[in-house]
């Protein structure tokens, strides 16, 4: 651990940089489109209009939101979705892996879209909220390293950094 501790410390500035908009892939609507129809049938649902609109919403989406800042968007690009459809959706959609549901604040959920995105982490500040993504090559290669030094076969991971952000320190 403390081998992972040095390694973590030595991270450049210049090895971690902020995921931009061209690290997401915005074709994705179709094939997202697919994955939910198969999740859907998997579990005897049909896919509705309202799904469908659901879906559209969030892959249009670059970043984090809630789910009330998604049903505004929804409805002023003049699509009827009602609030519980929304959650309801929100929750299909996380459960079929098109959404991610995170928790940087309590009792309060933010989702992203998942579909056709680089894995990417997080660092949250404590005071304004707002949530900056990163990538880091060398991190990324340190967690496969220690996953593989312990066997471990990595699905998933979630990286998030609590602290105050540039402009917060200025304040």
């Amino acid at each position: 651990m403390a081998s992972l501790r040095r390694s973590l410390h030595r991270l450049s500035h210049r090895e971690v940089q902020p995921l931009s908009s061209t690290d997401h892939t915005d074709d994705s609507s179709a094939s997202g489109e697919e994955q939910l129809r198969e999740y859907l049938k998997t579990r005897n649902l049909r896919m509705t209009p309202e799904r469908l609109q659901v879906l559209e919403g969030v892959l249009s989406r670059e970043g984090h939101f809630d789910a009330e800042e998604l049903l505004q968007h929804l409805q002023k690009q003049g699509k009827t979705v009602s609030r519980a459809t929304l959650y309801r959706t929100l929750e299909h959609l996380a459960d079929a892996g098109l959404v991610l549901r995170h928790h940087f604040r309590e009792g309060h959920a933010l989702f992203e879209h998942a579909h056709d995105r680089k894995d990417h982490d997080h660092m949250v500040c404590e005071r304004c909220g707002r949530v900056f993504e990163f990538l880091s090559e060398r991190l990324h290669k340190i967690q496969n390293e220690i996953c593989e030094a312990e066997g471990f076969l990595e699905t998933r991971h979630v990286h998030q950094i609590f602290g105050i952000c540039r402009d917060c320190q200025k304040k």
